[in-house]
């Protein structure tokens, strides 16, 4: 199991491939979210299933994310880069990544408890699978000021998570699709996800509840609506490459 193939690497004994391929590699990216930074952390070390390791890549942070992630010692492996957007810092985190799987982890964002645990269960029921995804739930983060919150809508209930923080995927599949394209300042998931589509990877969408979306005022969502545009040129590049297929 993934426990003991973590106790094994600690006394010194290196994985071989069949450890690897059970192994979950949890990648964080960070840009000035030292507010929210450690719960996303505790939330992965929380894991039922233990990840093999916690990556956390600082794109370019001028705050104490840094201190924040240094804060749990051998645990967390913190990098820092210059700021290159969310895509690249992914990328990063690929790069070092041990791991046979690979799950993405936004820094405002929470894990459930048993969101490893459920997807890998999944693919043991079906080896062809490729890709795992879970569902959603959006909460307002605490802090928000009543009126922003007022002005900010919160989707009842469980929503799908086409996203890359409720996402478990395999090293060969993730290879298959290459990195994340990184001249996008917004969509750099649905410019994969739809290559993903293209190479026909196998996903599934589980019912269970793997992923809370903290609502709060420096989403990126907010912080990048004059990057909307980039949503028409990610489509227009999908089709334009399906014409090129025919």
């Amino acid at each position: 199991m993934v426990g003991d193939a973590i106790k094994r690497r600690k006394i010194g004994k290196e994985p071989d491939n069949s450890e690897i391929s059970g192994l979950v590699s949890a990648i964080v990216p960070v840009h000035n979210s030292e507010r929210y930074l450690a719960e996303a952390i505790e939330s992965v070390l929380a894991q039922t299933y233990p990840c093999h390791e916690i990556i956390v890549v600082d794109d370019g942070s001028t705050d104490r994310s840094a201190h924040v992630a240094k804060r749990f010692g051998a645990a967390v492996r913190y990098v820092f880069q210059p700021q290159a957007g969310a895509g690249a810092a992914r990328n990063r985190g690929v790069e070092l990544a041990e791991g046979g799987f690979f799950a993405f982890l936004d820094a405002d964002d929470l894990w459930t408890e048993d969101k490893t645990q459920l997807q890998l269960a999944a693919f043991a029921a079906d080896p062809e699978l490729d890709v795992v995804f879970g569902q959603t739930e959006q909460f307002y983060s605490p802090e928000l000021d009543p009126a922003v919150k007022n002005k900010t809508y919160r989707r009842p209930g469980l929503m799908p998570g086409y996203l890359p923080q409720a996402m478990l995927v395999r090293r060969p599949a993730f290879e298959r699709v290459g990195s994340f394209e990184t001249s996008w300042r917004v969509g750099e998931f649905i410019n994969w996800y739809l290559r993903a589509t293209e190479v026909s990877l196998r996903m599934v969408m589980l019912s269970d509840l793997v992923l809370r979306r903290r609502l709060h005022q420096t989403n990126q969502g907010i912080r990048e609506r004059g990057a909307a545009t980039d949503y028409v040129r990610i489509l227009k590049a999908a089709l334009d490459r399906r014409r090129n297929l025919e």
